[in-house]
């Protein structure tokens, strides 16, 4: 698990049982946003969303069960963790200074501009994660609360978005052209294309353009891939002729998508693919897969505001044809 977080911490000291309980509270909370994220066991979890560069700031509020207690010291901090520690950011800031807690208390924290340069995500073999952590330290054991962050990476329109237009098949058998309007998709937008029959001597049964998420972690030999088929667009049913066209149109809005995603701090990838795939009559497939890039438009607002935000455009690598599946 590939974890990132902010990291609120303060220490009491202790002797038994839960000395306070502890809420925190944004600031903004009544008028941020909330975005869905799935967590590891399929659920959807509901939380604040944040961006790049935007600042994180509220109280942690400190409810009194006990009279007895004294704070050590009480920080913030944040930083990236895993299982093997992987941290990206630390910012640490000093809430109050050491003395003896008799009474609730509330104690503010800002981290200012706050750089997050990665989006939240949850894969198949990675989670990346940002939430607030508060920590109090006893001499037996600690409490611990958790508040759950999510974080979206914009981008602007690419500058250059050509179309993607080949032409592929089987030597004396099939020979078809596909077209798609762009190669850089944002998440609500809708694939456009075409494909073109300019020779057919086998008989098709089934054609289908297939959207590919891979999700790619580790370095060398140690790298694995998950691959998972998020969306399947029927093109035909039935023997296509020489001649014919037949028009793509999908829908991109009502998937769980997230941006392409390049070596996360040198961990992982998330790479998106469209899946042009053939079925003859001998239930034989063929293949060929072509890499496109997704990103995050910034909501209307935000435009407004001319928010900007860096947009890296991954270069499109060539994919090994599968045995089992003949790449066309």
């Amino acid at each position: 698990m590939f974890l990132c977080f902010l990291y609120l911490q303060s220490f009491l000291g202790g002797l038994f049982g839960p000395v306070c309980e502890i809420d925190v509270v944004l600031n903004d909370a009544e008028n941020r946003k909330t975005a869905e994220l799935k967590t590891e066991d399929g659920k959807v979890e509901k939380h604040y969303l944040f961006y790049d560069g935007e600042s994180v700031s509220g109280k942690v509020n400190l409810s009194l069960h006990y009279r007895a207690g004294q704070i050590s010291l009480l920080y913030s901090k944040l930083f990236s963790d895993k299982s093997n520690t992987h941290e990206f950011v630390d910012l640490v800031k000093e809430l109050a200074l050491p003395g003896e807690l008799t009474q609730n208390r509330s104690y503010d924290f800002e981290f200012m501009q706050v750089e997050k340069p990665y989006e939240s995500y949850t894969g198949a073999n990675v989670r990346l994660r940002y939430f607030l952590r508060v920590t109090i330290v006893r001499r037996l054991s600690d409490l611990v609360k958790e508040y759950e962050l999510i974080v979206h990476q914009l981008a602007t329109y690419p500058d250059v978005n050509n179309s993607i237009k080949m032409e592929v098949g089987i030597e004396d058998c099939l020979h078809i052209e596909f077209e798609y309007n762009k190669s850089k998709y944002h998440l609500k937008d809708v694939i456009v294309g075409k494909i073109y029959f300019l020779l057919v001597r086998i008989k098709i049964q089934h054609m289908e353009l297939q959207l590919i998420k891979k999700e790619i972690t580790g370095i060398g030999p140690s790298t694995t891939t998950e691959t998972e088929t998020v969306a399947k667009y029927e093109i035909m049913d039935g023997a296509p002729v020489k001649g014919e066209s037949i028009p793509i149109r999908l829908f991109l809005a009502g998937y769980d998508l997230t941006p392409t995603m390049r070596d996360v701090n040198k961990k992982f990838s998330v790479r998106y693919f469209l899946n042009l795939v053939l079925v003859d009559e001998e239930d034989r497939r063929y293949f060929k897969q072509q890499e496109i890039v997704l990103w995050r438009k910034a909501p209307e607002k935000l435009r407004k505001r001319n928010f900007h935000q860096r947009y890296e455009s991954p270069e499109p690598r060539n994919q090994p044809a599968n045995a089992e599946q003949p790449e066309m």
